[in-house]
């Protein structure tokens, strides 16, 4: 009889996993399932680089087990059909084929690691798998907030039926409890590597940087319609820009008038911009940035001419850089130092099975299954 502790040490082992894919994809709405099938097609980690060729055309060989074009397609064929359709096939193969090959890889070090699992479980381990994968399926279902009709469509949805997710169940538990074995000890993690790591990501991670907002009439005289045959587009403009300025500063609405007088691309929102790094702004509208310096919020700049544009700004919000302190990202980047390290391990465990795996001719398999994809989206 297994104990209850052997059941929760698995369970321990898949709660681990699923935190390192929310770490990695994020989490959905309360009543969506856990994993798109794309997201299924792709766990567990693994190293993605490295993989020697294998063997197959409509099916791929590995340890003795068998991966079909049609695992590869399914989750992703209706996102890339509009690529399909709207790319070479040259192009649809740049584009497309980084993710088709990293489905097939996880696949593939699926296999391997499963193969590997097995040999080195214990003979009771089937009762605490058999419990562990009832579980998960029970929170499955969950999901749906207990409507099996609900959860059922989805798998369909996702080329699977209650068996084969069953059977995935068991095995990424399986491979987990085993990637578990094979993990090192937690040494301490010291400040010293703590203080690195901040100092290292501060700017990447840890880093808010300075932001503007603003509303924005943008004169272009170019595409000004002539009204006064002794006038040049330009001396209409700014023209027209002083007098804009003079029906703001009388009250008028920001936003309405650079509706109807903006030739900027946010015109349809009454000139406002979204928040913008100063030094993103490239020319004519980098001194947008240079004049927002000496600016409050709720005031009002120009006419500004330049490049044959006539900017009157309206000045939001400004935000000033902030750099979040060590204290408060400290538990942040304690927790990804201890993702790299298991990050790292599972990689090497991943590499070595696949250089000890006879694997041939996989990029033919990849371009066969992108075929597949292009030539059944361009039918």
């Amino acid at each position: 009889m297994v104990k209850e502790k052997d059941y929760m040490f698995l369970k321990i082992i898949s709660v681990l996993i699923l935190c390192v894919l929310f770490f990695a994809y994020g989490c959905g709405e309360a009543n969506k399932p856990r994993f798109t099938a794309e997201e299924l097609a792709q766990m567990p980690l693994a190293q993605r680089t490295g993989l020697p060729e294998a063997s197959g055309g409509f099916v791929f060989s590995v340890a003795g087990e068998t991966i079909t074009a049609g695992e590869v397609i399914a989750p992703v064929m209706e996102s890339l059909r509009a690529t399909a359709q709207a790319n070479s096939f040259e192009q649809f193969k740049t584009r497309a084929g980084p993710l088709i090959k990293r489905i097939f890889l996880n696949k593939v070090s699926n296999i391997l690691l499963y193969n590997q699992a097995r040999k080195n479980a214990a003979e009771n381990i089937d009762e605490a798998l058999n419990k562990a994968t009832e579980a998960e399926i029970r929170q499955f279902i969950g999901g749906f907030g207990g409507d099996y009709a609900r959860a059922e469509e989805t798998l369909k949805e996702m080329g699977m039926d209650w068996v084969s997710f069953r059977q995935y169940q068991r095995k990424m538990i399986l491979i987990q409890s085993y990637i578990h074995q094979k993990l090192p000890e937690d040494r301490p993690i010291t400040y010293r590597e703590m203080m690195d790591y901040y100092n290292d990501m501060k700017e990447k991670f840890f880093t808010k940087p300075a932001t503007l907002t603003f509303r924005l009439i943008d004169i272009e005289a170019e595409k000004l319609e002539p009204t006064d045959p002794n006038k040049d587009r330009l001396q209409l403009a700014k023209e027209l820009a002083d007098e804009l300025v003079k029906r703001i500063n009388a009250g008028e609405d920001f936003g309405g008038l650079a509706k109807q007088y903006s030739n900027g691309y946010r015109r349809q929102f009454g000139g406002l911009w979204k928040p913008v790094e100063p030094q993103s702004l490239a020319k004519p509208y980098d001194v947008l940035a240079r004049q927002a310096l000496v600016m409050g919020p709720g005031q009002i700049a120009g006419p500004i001419e330049v490049d044959g544009h006539i900017f009157i700004m309206k000045l939001e919000e400004r935000d000033a850089k902030t750099v979040e302190p060590f204290e408060k990202v400290q538990s942040q980047i304690e927790g990804k130092i201890m993702f790299d390290r298991r990050r790292e391990t599972i990689d090497k465990l991943t590499s070595q099975l696949m250089q000890e795996a006879e694997i041939e001719n996989a990029d033919k398999f990849i371009d066969f299954c992108l075929e597949q994809i292009y030539r059944t989206s361009n039918q």
